[in-house]
């Protein structure tokens, strides 16, 4: 035996918890009486039973399975709105499908020509197609913009002015984009409107 089981106070702990407890056979009874006399828990409202959490376990197959099913009912359902004209405009599935990002970043481009016909947007977020973003003229100025979503990161873009690349202005230069000239760039953070 070590010294600290032959202490005194360690003796005097281990002979009370051997002791047998014995108990008040009436406060036994006063409090199996107070047991008996609570109400049994009743059954819930039906629509606590329905919402209340409970917990969901799939195997690793069901579990793939059932997300395979969600994504093809997504896909053959697909999302479609229409504007006053009743014509068909772009949703969320049909933006992925167009090539542009799927994000909840949206960016505004914003380019001065004021003697410009045409003005597209270009980068890396469009394959460099000036035929893809076409930019909106503002009535009454030269500014011509456009508005897409963006995924976070760093994005190199031109703007095309009647045919001509031409970088933004406004915005740093990447190095040499292989052609003799340079891209702009627009850093774009997560959930940003810019």
């Amino acid at each position: 035996m070590t010294e600290s089981e032959l202490h005194p106070y360690v003796e005097l702990i281990a002979r009370e918890a051997r002791r047998p407890v014995v108990t008040d056979p009436a406060a036994r009874e006063r409090i199996m009486t107070a047991v008996r006399a609570e109400p049994l828990p009743g059954r819930s409202p039906f629509w606590r039973r329905v919402f209340e959490p409970r917990p969901l376990t799939l195997s690793p197959a069901l579990g793939g399975l059932l997300a395979a099913g969600l994504v093809g009912i997504g896909i053959l359902v697909g999302e479609r709105s229409t504007n006053r004209d009743g014509r068909v405009m772009a949703g969320p599935s049909s933006m992925a499908a167009s090539g542009l990002p799927v994000s909840d970043t949206v960016v505004k481009f914003v380019f001065l020509a004021p003697q410009a016909a045409n003005v597209s947007l270009v980068g890396d977020f469009n394959g460099w197609d000036a035929t893809k973003m076409p930019m909106v003229r503002t009535p009454h100025s030269g500014l011509w913009t456009v508005t897409l979503p963006l995924t976070a990161g760093r994005h190199l873009y031109q703007f095309v002015v009647d045919g001509t690349w031409i970088p933004d202005p406004n915005a740093p230069l990447a190095g040499d984009d292989g052609f003799g000239g340079a891209n702009s760039v627009r850093l774009v953070q997560k959930g940003s409107r810019s």
